[in-house]
């Protein structure tokens, strides 16, 4: 789905959203092995942790839909760290803005 204009607010929550992955100590210096690249569970439960599929999936994929300006008509990644950080409390801006991401995608 384009939606237009919205790139620099989609870049501006997945620059917040990095930052505060990088400041409560979930950014993973190492890349993931090939064979967690090869998920088939959502969120690549089956395969990653939820902040490694964040690093490695999400976010590159969000910063390849700006450049192309194609965007998801919903987004669910904030119910799923809701659910992923709920006894984390170092986690919960993150969460915050995770939903707050998903708010940009209201769905049709």
């Amino acid at each position: 789905m384009t939606v237009p204009g919205s790139s620099a607010v989609v870049a501006a929550k997945l620059d917040e959203i990095e930052a505060e992955i990088r400041a409560i100590g979930l950014w993973q210096a190492s890349p993931l092995s090939p064979d967690q690249l090869d998920f088939s569970a959502a969120f690549g439960a089956d395969k990653m942790a939820f902040s490694q599929w964040l690093q490695f999936i999400f976010i590159p994929r969000v910063r390849e839909a700006i450049a192309t300006n194609r965007f998801p008509s919903s987004s669910a990644v904030g119910t799923q760290a809701i659910r992923e950080f709920d006894t984390d409390p170092k986690a919960a801006r993150l969460a915050t803005l995770l939903a707050e991401f998903d708010a940009l995608f209201p769905g049709p």
